[in-house]
């Protein structure tokens, strides 16, 4: 056991030297991984800063059920209570608008009542305006009653009246596959990058590598500092990027917070949670441990 720890302190420490002896290049390949890192980590900050934006711009998801002419008062009522009796644990509130009551509130509004007293007749359909819960996946769950409430004989019409929700959710899902697209990129950089360091490292390092090898160095002895090299580069990259993300949303959340009080709401943009930071850095650097893995065994065989 001593000796398994004897030979990797000592590869941990050959591996840190081989940095340092090599500081431009080192902190080049550092800062090219870093600088990819920090765009998904940027990215997965505004798309879990923007999940809860639909909360706070919309004042209550509804559901409007346009009525069929000539749909009676007690088939409204019937309605009513069918909608109550149903749905009565995704919904909050469910009441009447007669077609009489939502004219009197147009008129009353400045911007309608010239144009709807021009009207001989109310062109306006009897309604049922629903309320649904809070929930985590609001447009989903809207749809869903949607098209059930289609199907429901005195319905003409179901208005979803959050409809601008079911297009932030369709940016946030393209958002996620972007981001999943971006990762792999960021992953294939890391490969790039540390192969081509650690195959530069052992075409310099050839003489020592053979030295060693008369000596009885064995190939895990061998290849050991190199695997250190490739991981410690996927660690000072992970460091760098969240440094860089984090001073990027400093102003970022300056110039936010401005735009988002103009509007009335809070809003800014938080770093990810730090188990997922933690995952992707320990992902970054078993990255780099497997590239120079991979590297090192094709050019350390002279």
């Amino acid at each position: 056991m001593k000796r398994w720890l004897r030979h990797h302190r000592y590869a941990f420490l050959l591996a840190l030297r081989r940095l340092r002896l090599h500081p431009f290049s080192s902190l080049a390949n550092i800062v090219v991984i870093a600088l990819m890192l920090a765009v998904p980590i940027l990215g997965a900050a505004i798309l879990q800063s923007s999940q809860p934006l639909a909360r706070q711009l919309s004042v209550t998801p509804e559901l409007t059920l346009f009525l069929a002419s000539g749909t009676s008062a007690d088939q409204q009522q019937a309605l009513l209570q069918r909608v109550q009796a149903e749905s009565g644990e995704e919904i909050t509130d469910a009441q009447l608008l007669p077609r009489e009551q939502a004219m009197r509130q147009l008129q009353a509004d400045p911007a309608w009542a010239q144009a709807l007293n021009a009207l001989g007749d109310n062109p306006l359909p009897d309604a049922l305006i629903v309320t649904l819960r809070d929930s985590d996946t609001p447009v989903q769950q809207a749809r869903q009653l949607a098209e059930t409430w289609r199907q429901w004989p005195g319905v003409e019409h179901v208005q979803m009246d959050s409809e601008w929700v079911r297009r932030l959710e369709t940016l946030l899902s393209f958002i996620r596959v972007g981001l999943g697209m971006l990762a792999v990129a960021v992953a294939v950089v890391v490969l790039a990058t540390v192969f081509n360091t650690v195959r530069l490292q052992a075409l310099t390092q050839r003489d020592e590598i053979a030295v060693a090898r008369l000596v009885g160095a064995t190939e895990s002895f061998v290849r050991r500092p190199f695997l250190y090299l490739g991981a410690l580069t996927g660690l000072a990259a992970s460091l760098l990027a969240l440094l860089l993300a984090w001073l990027a949303l400093m102003p970022l959340n300056t110039l936010l917070g401005h735009f988002a009080q103009s509007y009335g709401i809070h809003w800014s943009m938080q770093l990810p949670a730090t188990q997922d930071l933690l995952l992707a850095g320990a992902l970054v650097v078993v990255l780099g441990a497997a590239a120079a893995r991979l590297s090192v065994t094709r050019h350390t065989r002279f």
